[in-house]
């Protein structure tokens, strides 16, 4: 094996799993592309606090393991798109589960009833 992939370095298959969707704003960029395609300025929008330059760096490093597709528009001012990969299509139950476990988390262990 030449150069092995970021992926293929990690240790096990859940800190794999983590290595690549992980991290602050991982998370909520899949979120917003688990509810449809976009564009970079509405999720810019969308997502409180992340910077431009922090937005096109998680995109690229999602589009890299095949997560997310990255579509460019041939016009001016450019138009690109990003949506789930047909890989990525694959993480929605696995989000939709983790969002499940979180708002019975902050219900039962915060005692929050308005977890969402």
């Amino acid at each position: 094996m030449a150069n092995p992939s970021k992926a293929e370095q990690l240790f096990c298959p859940t800190e794999t799993a983590l290595g690549i969707i992980g991290g602050k704003w991982k998370g909520m960029i899949l979120w917003c592309l688990c509810q449809g395609t976009m564009r970079f300025g509405q999720l810019h929008r969308t997502i409180p606090g992340i910077t431009q330059r922090m937005l096109t760096k998680q995109l690229r490093d999602l589009e890299e393991y095949d997560i997310i597709t990255r579509k460019v528009y041939p016009q001016v001012p450019p138009k690109v798109e990003y949506a789930l990969s047909a890989h990525g299509q694959t993480l929605k139950p696995i989000l939709a589960n983790l969002e499940a476990w979180s708002k019975d988390y902050l219900e039962q262990k915060i005692g929050r009833n308005d977890a969402g």
